[in-house]
């Protein structure tokens, strides 16, 4: 009997809770581990077969999966392998009969988590849930900081920040990169939904195949379908010899479709054709080709209204908007402008000449600045800087026209015009209550060395907080 339980998504602290795949042939058992996973603030989805479980690891974002070791047709053991294969990162802990212990531990070297024994006792089974959500949380922070090392700036991949809103962008990359289905990516222009696009691909099992980048706004309207599926030779005048359209360009990699609510609604029909049946006509071709790439799509409109005007299909967005990720606009993290002016400042410095310096004045009126074009436009900014400083300090004259008159508008208490030593030590000092008093971890979210921050707690007159 095929049996889907989705539970009403549970409260887990301020993120998305995470996803638990349940796979058991008994209906008692399944609902038994629905009930005690809901307890336990996981989300859940039940399956009676390793068939159906494939199925929704590959739609889904699925971190941990509890399983039967008996199953009807393909067992449990060639599940996990199956797993593993498919993402390595899902926790999975097998279910097993009482006297079977030696099927749980090939299962533990196969790569199993852990395991637990039938018949389970609640606590028990909510324990190894715990442990196993402790580990898959574990596991994505190791990464988060490995890639964070690796790339040498206080990030994620080429985004800049460690502000709360895009830490959480970060986990929601991560989580979802190693899958199949596609993301649409929210965010004002210039906030860096490229970025996110890219960083999905590197990440994912796509890794080695093309990354092909499409402009929807930029593309002349009547030329739009041919760029994107192709045409033969003499489909039309001028096409004096067959071209690839960008969608197969991306066979085998990531079609990152920008701006997608620019698109004619008339080619989005069309688009939303190739993307279910997964092959595409050229212009003036009566041959269809298969297709397989992963699709991202990003957009700085609402397309909810858009949908309302019948400026935008609803059901490609339905195909779109499998997973989302919204990126908030420089003005919303202003706390991340100190970085993305360090890393622009070590961009546009002259290579044979030391990395320019910003004045504290010339930091406030950054800071004061709303942003409307975002991180590009805080880049151009330092860029124009850059180019136009006289010597080794940026002052406020360096700065584009706009930025050089100050603003009468009081900024949000939040973003407070202060000095950069007092900007730095409170940042500290938030940084060191959030890791409550973990000096290495502070030092980490903070992107410098230990030393360098037992240097600065001394500076400001920190270094009495308790460890």
């Amino acid at each position: 009997m095929k049996a889907h339980a989705a539970l009403e998504e549970p409260k887990r602290s301020a993120t998305a809770p995470m996803h638990l795949l349940i796979v058991d042939d008994e209906e008692t058992t399944r609902e038994l581990c629905v009930a005690v996973a809901q307890q336990t603030g996981l989300k859940a989805t039940a399956v009676a077969s390793a068939e159906e479980a494939l199925e929704v690891v590959d739609q889904s974002a699925i971190d941990i999966v509890l399983t039967d070791l008996k199953l009807p047709g393909t067992g449990g053991l060639e599940l996990l392998k199956n797993l593993h294969e498919m993402n390595p990162q899902i926790a999975v802990i097998v279910l097993t009969q009482y006297g079977t212990i030696d099927s749980a531990i090939e299962a533990t070297k196969t790569g199993a988590l852990d395991y637990v024994t039938k018949p389970f006792r609640i606590e028990e089974l909510r324990a190894r849930l715990e442990h196993a959500m402790h580990e898959v949380d574990l596991l994505q922070e190791n990464r988060l900081l490995r890639e964070q090392i690796s790339q040498g700036q206080p990030g994620f991949g080429k985004l800049i920040g460690l502000s709360p809103k895009m830490q959480r962008v970060y986990k929601t990359i991560e989580k979802v990169a190693g899958h199949e289905y596609p993301v649409l990516v929210l965010g004002e222009s210039g906030t860096g939904k490229e970025l996110v696009a890219r960083s999905l691909h590197v990440l994912g099992r796509r890794k080695e195949g093309p990354f092909v980048p499409v402009d929807c706004s930029s593309l002349v309207p009547t030329l739009i379908e041919s760029e994107l599926f192709g045409y033969v030779k003499g489909a039309f005048t001028g096409a004096m010899q067959a071209k690839q359209g960008l969608l197969e360009a991306a066979n085998g990699g990531t079609l990152f479709l920008d701006e997608i609510g620019d698109m004619p609604t008339d080619l989005q029909a069309r688009l939303l054709r190739a993307l279910q049946e997964r092959e595409v006509k050229p212009v003036g071709s009566t041959e269809r080709r298969r297709i397989d790439v992963r699709i991202v799509a990003a957009t700085n409109r609402d397309l909810e209204s858009a949908i309302r005007s019948g400026a935008f299909r609803q059901d490609l967005y339905f195909r779109l908007n499998v997973v989302q990720i919204k990126l908030p606009p420089l003005r919303d993290r202003k706390s991340d402008i100190p970085l993305l002016v360090t890393a622009f400042l070590e961009k546009y410095s002259p290579s044979d000449e030391p990395v320019r310096t910003i004045s504290s004045d010339t930091m406030q009126r950054l800071m004061a600045h709303d942003w409307p074009g975002n991180v590009r436009e805080l880049e151009n900014a330092i860029e124009r800087a850059v180019a136009m400083s006289s010597g080794p300090l940026i002052h406020v004259a360096d700065l584009p026209s706009n930025l050089q008159i100050q603003t009468s508008e009081r900024s949000p208490q939040r973003d407070e015009l202060l000095p950069l030593d007092e900007l730095e030590r409170r940042a500290i000092l938030r940084t060191l209550r959030e890791t409550n008093g973990d000096k290495l971890a502070a030092a980490r979210m903070l992107g410098i060395g230990k030393t360098t921050l037992y240097r600065k707690l001394k500076q400001y007159r920190l270094d009495q907080l308790e460890a």
